[in-house]
């Protein structure tokens, strides 16, 4: 077996997608083998998040990088790689803070995925074959930004993100291909309509729309010009990112001029579900609105993924909660939201006991990095967003998931519709 002992840990400063200074970790181990990850940044942000510390005053990561190549390493130092537990049991104790907020939730992150890269180098394997530990694997059904909005376009509309999943793929690569050709559509209406204005944060066409549900019209238009059948070939995913625009049981759409309560909320949304091919949904309801989520599940839950992203924040904890209160049935997964990878594994391991939906996401600030494709894969989360069809960030790890199903070959399988913790849908 190689030796797995941590010799050196590393941190430094590197750039993110938005031009903002990030974190990257490097560990390298007593065999040779050494490991690299960059924490991401998010933009809409629960306000139970770990901490994503940033110097006083600014978005500098002095701090964090110096936590790193201080009292990270040294915490670390002789420690087996191979304990991933551990290794973020260790970091947890360290920071002492119910949330990262003394070592930032960035250096934690990103030393404890550079830890597990490392370990996989060691054993001479692929992350995702290291995480699967010889289970069988599935490639990700891919849920895909088309039109970008809320937090990741200047609010230009509400809803955050206007997505699509190919439910008729039957592999990665041609999910991929189907997506491409509605993200072009999807172009192509814009242009012809003159409010062709590039791109948000994601990759997402920039969002110039009348209301909310000229967009997801808009959507619809584009699946079928590019030649699919609305909800049979091609099924439309919404984040509404609920938080940034509500609390205290009350919303407000600034796009639509609406002021609503909870049950005007949810209204708003089943309709949505009632008038268009609607799969998935995400924060639906606002972070703080329980009796909210609780409503919107038990009105369509049989019908529609309901994912919990700021109303859970990747935390086993709030899952377990959610679990107990029917209040949503899939979680979405980023690692940066608790801080270390064990935190992640946590949560998706409450999640898929419950038979519900696990999405592993990528960040609207993010990087070259490529380990949420190999935690999707080799976990069998089943789902993975990662953002739009295009961006170079974004098509990193599209185009990873796309290596890893050819490195497969005969042996590779697709989640698809599978993944989707539905009991009547499309």
């Amino acid at each position: 077996m190689p030796d797995t002992t941590i010799i050196n840990v590393r941190g430094r400063r590197v750039w993110d997608s938005r031009g903002r200074p990030t974190v990257e970790a490097e560990v390298h181990l007593a065999c040779g083998a050494s490991g690299r990850a960059i924490a991401p940044a998010g933009a809409s942000r629960g306000t139970r998040e770990a901490v994503d510390l940033r110097d006083a005053g600014g978005l500098g990561v002095s701090a964090a990088v110096a936590n790193i190549n201080g009292a990270i390493a040294g915490a670390l130092a002789g420690m087996n790689a191979a304990t991933q537990e551990e290794i973020d049991r260790a970091m947890i104790a360290l920071d002492g803070t119910p949330n990262k907020a003394r070592l930032g939730a960035n250096a934690t992150v990103a030393v404890s995925l550079a830890v597990l890269q490392a370990t996989a180098r060691a054993h001479q394997l692929p992350l995702f074959l290291y995480l699967a530990d010889g289970r069988p694997i599935r490639l990700p059904l891919p849920e895909i930004q088309i039109f970008g909005g809320g937090a990741h376009a200047g609010r230009r509309i509400d809803i955050q993100d206007l997505m699509v999943m190919a439910l008729s793929a039957g592999t990665f690569d041609e999910a991929l291909e189907m997506t491409a050709r509605v993200y072009q559509a999807a172009g192509e209406l814009m242009r012809d309509s003159g409010r062709l204005h590039g791109v948000a944060d994601e990759g997402g066409w920039w969002p110039e729309f009348a209301s909310n549900e000229e967009a997801i019209e808009t959507l619809l238009r584009a699946i079928e010009r590019a030649g699919f059948v609305p909800g049979d070939e091609i099924a439309i995913s919404l984040d509404i990112a609920a938080s940034e625009f509500g609390a205290g049981g009350g919303y407000r759409l600034g796009l639509d001029g609406k002021s609503l309560d909870s049950d005007g909320m949810c209204d708003l949304v089943i309709g949505w579900l009632a008038r268009y091919p609607i799969i998935s949904v995400e924060d639906p309801l606002a972070e703080d609105d329980r009796e909210g989520m609780m409503r919107f599940t038990a009105a369509v839950g049989d019908q529609v993924q309901i994912i919990g992203d700021d109303y859970l924040t990747t935390s086993a904890a709030r899952v377990r909660d959610a679990i107990t209160d029917r209040a949503c049935n899939a979680v979405l997964l980023k690692p940066n939201q608790c801080g270390t990878v064990s935190e992640t594994r946590a949560a998706l391991d409450l999640a898929k006991a419950a038979g519900w939906g696990c999405i592993v996401s990528a960040r609207s600030g993010e990087t070259e990095d490529v380990s949420i494709v190999h935690l999707a894969t080799g976990w069998d989360a089943g789902q993975l967003k990662v953002g739009s069809f295009a961006r170079g960030e974004r098509m990193a790890k599209w185009n990873e998931a796309l290596r890893i199903e050819e490195m497969l070959g005969a042996r590779a399988r697709f989640a698809g519709r599978g993944a989707l913790p539905l009991k009547n849908s499309y």
